[in-house]
């Protein structure tokens, strides 16, 4: 056989080798559909992971935030110690009763101005007053209701001219008084307060 003879067979051979080999182009195209859906399904589902895990983020963040609310303020509201607050007491005539000396009257500003007289005033537990408005003596009576009424009158009294301290005024226009410790206080009829007092010694 020569050359040529054996180079047509095997060429032959060949040829009908391939033609027995089935097409590549499903293979590709099932392979190329396959890795297209294993794809569809990797993003699927990973889109359902990120809801997923974005559904549990927005829920964490709700008790988050439910459990981090601000605690309610106590009923009433804050209060201070008992030790650090100083309540007015009711007065009576023995929690009035002493000497005092003014500290403040609505209007007046030469209360530390010197005067002949210390211009102070004393109140009794019977419902007396008296004193002195720096120049003058002073007298009168005085009445406490059971919620800090307060009535006073004024009695005779002799009027030397000096810069005297209206003792006489505040407790004729006085409508209530209160008793905070060392400190007593008269109002008048529109609850201003009128004039403050502090105890003398």
């Amino acid at each position: 056989m020569s050359n040529t003879d054996l180079e047509d067979e095997l060429r032959g051979t060949l040829e009908r080798a391939a033609a027995s080999v089935p097409p590549t182009t499903g293979l590709t195209e099932r392979a190329t559909t396959g890795a297209r859906r294993a794809r569809r399904r990797t993003w699927a589902v990973s889109g359902a992971a990120a809801v997923a895990v974005a559904a549990v983020a927005v829920v964490g963040f709700g008790l988050a935030g439910s459990n981090s609310k601000p605690a309610e303020p106590p009923v009433g509201g804050a209060q201070a110690p008992a030790a650090a607050r100083s309540t007015p007491q009711l007065p009576t005539a023995q929690s009035v009763s002493g000497t005092w000396r003014p500290l403040q009257i609505a209007g007046v500003t030469s209360l530390q101005t010197s005067r002949p007289d210390d211009p102070v005033l004393v109140l009794r537990p019977d419902g007396t007053w008296s004193g002195s408005d720096g120049c003058n003596g002073l007298q009168g009576t005085y009445r406490i209701g059971q919620r800090g009424e307060f009535s006073a009158t004024v009695g005779p009294q002799h009027l030397i001219g000096c810069d005297n301290v209206p003792h006489t005024g505040v407790l004729a226009a006085a409508k209530r008084v209160a008793v905070d410790g060392d400190t007593i206080q008269f109002f008048g009829v529109d609850g201003r307060e009128l004039a403050r007092y502090g105890r003398a010694g």
